[in-house]
Order: structure tokens, then sequence, then C-alpha cells
């Protein structure tokens, strides 16, 4: 299927919305070009981007009756891809929080209620920024500072020069100093 290849025409995306078993099978077949082209452009890795595509098609093929208009088949897989990419950075940015805790912790007591739920929503609220942050920028960023991967291997998975690497890792951590200091600048002015 070309990269041009629409989305599935309208009468399809209803006919499987009824039920008709062939018809969804066509909705799924051409929406996974899109659906595996948003997810690689969104996600960290390579990895990622599959999961989120697959978890994509497998809610697709369960709630497509649930689609409210037909025409809308592109932004309801686009959203899913979305929240599925932001699902697999949180669950990185826990684990890496997670691990640095115990480290920090050693035999401490467990945290409290509330330091849990504030770290919660720092991971949420850094999860959100670094899926704003461009695809190369993202990629360096989670392979060198969540996956903790040295700098070399980042380099050559992805194709580049050490310094090259740097550099982007370099934009990428300050891109998201901005996005959470104007983030937490908005809160700022919306508290009373």
């Amino acid at each position: 299927m070309s990269r041009n290849s629409p989305w599935p025409d309208e009468r399809l995306v209803k006919a499987a919305q009824d039920g008709n078993i062939s018809s969804l099978t066509a909705v799924i077949v051409e929406s996974q070009p899109h659906v595996r082209r948003f997810a690689l452009s969104l996600c960290a890795t390579p990895q990622d981007a599959e999961d989120a595509a697959q978890e994509a098609l497998i809610i697709l093929y369960r709630k497509i009756g649930t689609l409210r208009a037909s025409g809308a088949l592109a932004s309801w897989m686009f959203r899913i891809v979305r929240n599925e990419c932001l699902r697999h950075l949180r669950l990185l940015a826990s684990a890496s929080a997670s691990a640095s805790v115990a480290e920090e912790a050693g035999s401490d007591p467990a945290p409290s209620a509330e330091t849990s739920v504030l770290r919660r929503l720092d991971a949420e609220r850094i999860a959100v920024a670094v899926s704003g942050l461009p695809r190369d920028q993202r990629q360096v960023l989670i392979m060198r500072d969540v996956q903790g991967y040295p700098g070399r291997l980042v380099a050559q998975s992805l194709g580049l020069s050490n310094a090259a690497m740097k550099s982007r890792l370099h934009r990428a951590r300050a891109a998201l100093r901005q996005a959470l200091a104007t983030d937490e600048a908005a809160e700022g002015e919306a508290l009373p």
C-alpha cells in the first residue's frame, strides 16, 4: 500500500460498524499503514511504536461500534495511538522513577500516599512534555536518559555521529526544561 493511500471510505467503516466482518477486516488492513506511520512519529522507539500500533488496531477491532461518525476514523485512531505512546512513556518514566526512589530510599520506610501521588503527577507531566518533543530529540532523550543506554550505543543505533547524538540530546534536554518551566508557570498562574 502506498504512502498516500487513503483511509477507508465511510461506507466501508459504516459496514464494519454494523458488524460486517469482511468490511471490518478491510478497515483494519487499510488503516494499518497510517496507524504505524503515526506511531513511529510519536513513540520513542520503533518497538514502542509497533506495540502502540498493534494496540490501536486491536482497539479498532473491538470498539469500532463506538465510533460516532464514520468519517472520524483517522482522528479517532490518531488519538488512540497518541494515548498508547503516552502510556508507554509513562511506564518508562515511572519505572525509572521507581528505580531511583528505591536507590535513594535504601532502608527508609515507604513513601506517603501524598508523596506517591505527587511523583505520579510529575511523571505524567514529564511524559506529556517528552511526547511533545520532535521525534529525533525524543528518541535520543529516551534512549539516553530514561533507558540509560551509553551515548555511543545511542548514536550507533540511530545512525548518528557521537557529536550529532550529543547535540540532539542537548537540544532535547533544553526543550524539555523549557516545556516543564512553561507548564509550571501556567500552573502557578492558575492557582488562586
